[in-house]
């Protein structure tokens, strides 16, 4: 697949954009006073254990405590009798584990990493179980065992890799070896795990003579972890519009990937850089709720405190042969545009899939199969539940920094929130309710003025004049209406002159 990275980094923000096909995939954020934390290192101090919730709060330096589960910490673990067994999979789940008021006391000083930013009102998600990113693996210190990405599909390559992998497992801790390392030679494989443990020796050096709470290692920036994690011998150019940036990656690509030092691209045109490629513009749909597929259909995603519900309709799209016909063609291009958008905006958490329904069994299975398929392009962990009778897909992708949406936008100062405000009908019969019930606290004069926002003042005038004339007969008393362009839209004043 042809990929591309398009990075715009001004003083105060990074933006970076991986465009697969000429369609941007996913779009990243780093502002410089809001930098993410995930994958930093800290000596914490435990202010409070809930044996309740079976975790602990942890202070780590920041604004909230950080929130620790007991399925999170190391310490205290019993470990089952597999653990010398060699994975080739995912880490295998201890057998039993003590509570958390048995391994964690208030004050106790322990190592974290952050595993998820904080979020809304939420502090950062953390973890005793360190991990080191590397080019070609993760190096945990605490694992005993090898693993290898699901990505790598081909069974001569894992097991090439598996026994690359064997021969370098040591007693400083295990390792999974990421996507990149797929072909890649067990000398540069073996670099990189020397860089990471000599690394890891570091943190526990500086965590143990540094105070807690404290940083102990910060994570790379934006710029290089991205290229770290995107940057393949399937990306065809990374275009940086800035000197500084495209020297220090070209220092970075030279260390692993020389190579390929030649797609390494400096952008120097006057127009800005999104706005050349065309990326600025659909960024800007990826906010909106409807998105329009080609056919004609659309797809409409609503995010809730609990939830994402992404609904498939057929739109303008009426086929050419049968209904299910139509109907499985418009599921199938949902498929493709539903898992671009959940990449592209970071939606993470519960998502419901709410297809058209489908009466055969096997187009059903299609669409199941085919988002299987389509989410194989997505870094994050992913959990997906067969499509039910109701036409819905249940599944859950992981989250570990703010959506799209929360970074560039924030709540409607009209609707907090809600998405709509009320209505003109619904405010205006609000006001004149309260005038009558206002009339019994005011003092005696002889006119009430009320001050609305100018679409309320129209609508009294041109939709209820009756009204207004009807209540002031009935309370005795003249009524003005005068505009203010200052108000909110759902407020307004009511005084006597």
């Amino acid at each position: 697949m042809k990929q591309e990275i398009f990075v715009n980094c001004p003083p105060y923000e990074t933006r970076i954009a991986i465009v697969e096909e000429g369609i941007p995939a996913e779009f990243l954020i780093e502002r410089k006073q809001e930098r993410g934390i995930v994958g930093n290192i800290y000596k914490g101090k435990v202010t409070r254990v809930l044996p309740g919730m079976q975790a602990a709060f942890v202070d780590i330096g920041l604004d909230k405590a950080a929130f620790l589960h007991v399925s999170d910490f190391l310490v205290g673990v019993e470990a089952s009798s597999d653990d010398e067994i060699v994975f080739e999979g995912a880490r295998p789940a201890p057998s039993r584990r003590l509570p958390i008021e048995r391994q964690l006391s208030r004050g106790q000083e322990i190592l974290v990493q952050v595993a998820k930013n904080p979020l809304g009102m939420k502090g950062a998600r953390i973890t005793s179980h360190v991990s080191l990113p590397g080019r070609y693996l993760v190096f945990m210190p605490s694992a005993t065992h090898i693993g290898i990405s699901r990505r790598i599909e081909d069974d001569k390559e894992r097991k090439r890799l598996k026994e690359i992998a064997l021969s370098l497992l040591t007693e400083d801790g295990g390792f999974i070896l990421r996507t990149a390392s797929e072909g890649e030679s067990k000398r540069e494989i073996q670099r990189d795990l020397r860089f990471l443990a000599k690394l890891w020796k570091g943190v526990q050096k500086k965590a143990e003579s540094s105070p807690a709470p404290a940083l102990i290692h910060q994570d790379l920036d934006l710029i290089a972890r991205t290229v770290r994690d995107f940057f393949t011998s399937e990306t065809q150019q990374v275009h940086i519009d800035q000197a500084k940036e495209h020297r220090r990656v070209l220092d970075l690509v030279g260390q692993f990937m020389p190579r390929l030092k030649s797609r390494i691209k400096l952008y120097s045109d006057p127009t800005p850089i999104m706005d050349h490629f065309g990326i600025e513009e659909k960024i800007s749909k990826a906010l909106e709720r409807k998105v329009w597929l080609h056919s004609g259909g659309y797809i409409t995603i609503d995010r809730t405190e609990a939830l994402t519900a992404v609904d498939v309709n057929t739109g303008r799209f009426v086929g050419k042969k049968n209904q299910e016909e139509t109907i499985l063609k418009t599921n199938l291009e949902a498929v493709q545009e539903i898992v671009r958008q959940l990449r592209l905006r970071n939606i993470g958490g519960i998502i419901i899939l709410d297809f058209i329904d489908m009466e055969k069994e096997a187009n059903r299975k299609k669409v199941y199969d085919a988002i299987k398929e389509a989410i194989k392009r997505d870094k994050a962990r992913t959990n997906i539940l067969k499509i039910s009778e109701l036409g819905l897909i249940e599944m859950t992708r992981q989250r570990t920094r703010e959506s799209l949406e929360n970074i560039l936008l924030s709540p409607c100062p009209y609707c907090d929130g809600r998405g709509r405000i009320k209505s003109n009908v619904t405010i205006a019969y609000e006001l004149l309710r309260a005038v009558r019930k206002e009339k019994l606290t005011l003092e005696n004069g002889k006119r009430i003025v009320v001050r609305v926002h100018p679409d309320i003042a129209n609508f009294l005038y041109d939709e209820e004049n009756r009204s207004l004339s009807n209540l002031e007969r009935e309370i005795n008393e003249q009524i003005i209406v005068k505009v203010s362009d200052a108000l909110h839209h759902e407020k307004y004043e009511i005084s006597r002159i």
